[in-house]
């Protein structure tokens, strides 16, 4: 039976307002809607076939219809929310809270709390702060907070007893409290009190504290100690002017919504204006969705009841879009909010600016997310999180090569993925200095690893980040022990690596004792295989040319006389040292001078003499 078949008794529903409910043959709630008059609203159905492929299949689905009248709209509005929460019928409209972007975590359930990205909010005593968007601005903010503050970046366990303090004080990035005689808990922890401030936007309480310091330690005749409050108060000066130019106190407090609909999906951005500041972004995600107007109406009403059925409403929400209800939702949320709020659609000024900016971020958003790219990669970084039991999905990964030949001209390789592009901005190219190959040969390679990952994440800790989340080693157990012993001896013992195997291609990780075989198929293999190859050959091109290079110039190195400049000015006259070799006395000293034009004529007369 489909909706035709209760044509009767559509023509008997009352003309008031109320909620219709649609049942299947099972009978299962399969759509809960509101009218403002029952009769009208039920009745364009028996018109809407072809309307959407969502719409057909409802209208063919329906075997009974059940209405509740109730005395004005506002009470359907309401109706409808419980009933949909409580049924959760297969067409409506459900959005869900995406949970992608991370926070930052102050662990002050710790005697000498740390700074840690976590990607949900819990209820364990700790500080939260953020969303923050992009993903790798909170990694940039912790890494802000090591040197700004010197909060710790280790697991270590704090006792205070550690006989010396690690690279991250010598280089002003931690005030070292696993040494009780360089940093007292309570230092320790009026820099975690400042930490928070910072966190919490409370710039200017942070400044006057860190002036009273700053004067504190210079009348002291403590200048160093002035300097670094100095430079401290000079960072957040400018990363509050920065932060001002992008709120305006006229905005006040109102929730602005950003809305993007296409046939993968729908997806709405809130950004909550407090202070006149975008204090957060919340962002809601639909499935299915049909791409036309009608629809992305009906996306973003839903949205305004699901996202204020556990949120009071400001003052003001501003739409991209108007509603024919919004006189109603305007009262309903007036009602659960305690406060007058209105709805608006601005067409000029700063609040249409915040409107078109949650719009366009809302566009950029659906892109990532629906993608056909982005949702392969997706499908494979949840694997691999899954089959290595990582706390979160990895979103950045950095992989590390090193090649050789017969241990000459060592070179070491990183490329960047992340959220499934490869950055080839972040690509780095290492030479391996030669004392290390020296001392440690029969284990080039190991030491290799050691020495690249240290240059890499030390310079990291240097400029702040961001950091990967998951480290990735073109080896096996003695290559990823290499990048651990790293790891470690920076500190930065919450960095996660894992090793591939070339052969059996084999996933080698520090805490199995055997090594994981994925099936050839599965798509997290095939992603780090895809990043393992892109690092090979990114170190293979780097070692080539860096071994031509070699091959080009060291017979010119050889001779006197012949430095780089002189060297750069007979290769690209002559095009190649075999040329140089071969050329006359009257051709060389145009380029280089009579006295060094013998010196070369000398060497390479010596050299087919000796050969």
């Amino acid at each position: 039976m489909a909706i035709w078949d209760l044509k009767n008794q559509i023509a008997r529903l009352p003309e008031q307002p109320g909620v219709y409910i649609y049942f299947n043959g099972s009978g299962e709630t399969i759509y809960v809607g509101r009218a403002r008059v029952l009769r009208q609203r039920v009745k364009t159905y028996l018109s809407a076939q072809g309307a959407s492929p969502k719409t057909d299949a409802l209208v063919k689905d329906v075997t009974r219809l059940e209405v509740i009248v109730t005395d004005s709209l506002v009470e359907a509005l309401a109706l409808e929310n419980n009933l949909i929460k409580q049924r959760i019928p297969r067409f409506n409209i459900l959005l869900r809270d995406d949970k992608n972007y991370p926070y930052l975590q102050v662990t002050t359930t710790e005697a000498f709390p740390r700074v840690l990205v976590a990607r949900r909010v819990s209820r364990d005593g700790n500080v939260y702060a953020g969303p923050f968007l992009p993903a790798a601005l909170a990694r940039k903010t912790m890494s802000l907070t090591h040197r700004l503050f010197g909060i710790r970046s280790c697991n270590e366990i704090i006792n205070g007893k550690r006989g010396r303090a690690c690279l991250e004080y010598d280089i002003k990035r931690c005030l070292a409290p696993c040494v009780e005689s360089i940093c007292s808990q309570t230092e320790y922890s009026e820099a975690v009190q400042r930490t928070q401030m910072f966190l919490e936007g409370r710039n200017e309480e942070l400044l006057t504290d860190l002036n009273a310091q700053m004067r504190s330690a210079s009348s002291a005749e403590r200048y160093e100690v002035a300097a670094q409050y100095r430079d401290t108060i000079r960072t957040i000066e400018t990363l509050r002017d920065r932060q001002q130019k992008m709120a305006s106190p006229r905005l006040g407090e109102r929730d602005v919504f950003g809305i993007k609909v296409g046939s993968s999906g729908g997806l709405i951005q809130i950004f909550q204006v407090r202070g006149g500041r975008v204090i957060e972004r919340i962002e809601l995600v639909a499935d299915e969705t049909e791409e036309n107007m009608t629809q992305a109406v009906e996306l973003l009403r839903a949205g305004l009841q699901q996202f204020y059925e556990a949120r009071r409403a400001p003052t003001e929400v501003h739409l991209p879009l108007e509603l024919d209800d919004q006189e109603e939702i305007e009262t309903w949320l007036s009602g659960r909010s305690g406060h007058r709020v209105r709805i608006q659609v601005p067409k000029r000024g700063d609040k249409r600016g915040l409107v078109e900016l949650a719009t366009r971020n809302a566009k950029v958003s659906y892109d990532s997310r629906f993608g056909v790219d982005a949702r392969r990669f997706g499908a494979a970084l949840e694997e691999l999180r899954d089959c290595l039991a990582l706390k979160m999905t990895p979103r950045r990964l950095e992989c590390f090569d090193i090649s050789t030949l017969h241990g000459a001209e060592t070179v070491g390789a990183l490329v960047v993925n992340e959220d499934g592009r490869m950055l080839r901005r972040d690509y780095r190219k290492f030479r391996i200095r030669g004392d290390r190959r020296k001392s440690l040969s029969g284990s080039d390679d190991f030491a290799s690893i050691e020495e690249v990952v240290i240059r890499r994440y030390r310079r990291l800790l240097e400029q702040g980040g961001p950091f990967p989340d998951l480290v990735i080693v073109d080896g096996g157990v003695g290559q990823l022990s290499a990048a651990y012993k790293a790891f470690d001896q920076l500190g930065l013992s919450n960095l996660e690596a894992i090793g591939i195997a070339k052969k059996e291609e084999l996933l080698i990780t520090r805490d199995r004792r055997l090594p994981i075989a994925l099936p050839r198929d599965s798509a997290a293999l095939q992603l780090v295989q895809r990043i393992r190859d892109e690092a090979h050959r990114f170190a293979v091109t780097f070692h080539r040319r860096s071994r031509t290079k070699r091959d080009f110039n060291s017979e010119l190195d050889l001779v006197t006389g012949v430095g780089p400049k002189r060297r750069r000015a007979l290769l690209e006259h002559f095009g190649s040292v075999k040329n140089i070799g071969r050329a006359t006395n009257e051709e060389l000293v145009p380029i280089v001078g009579t006295k060094v034009a013998r010196l070369i004529i000398d060497y390479f007369s010596e050299r087919v003499s000796n050969q």
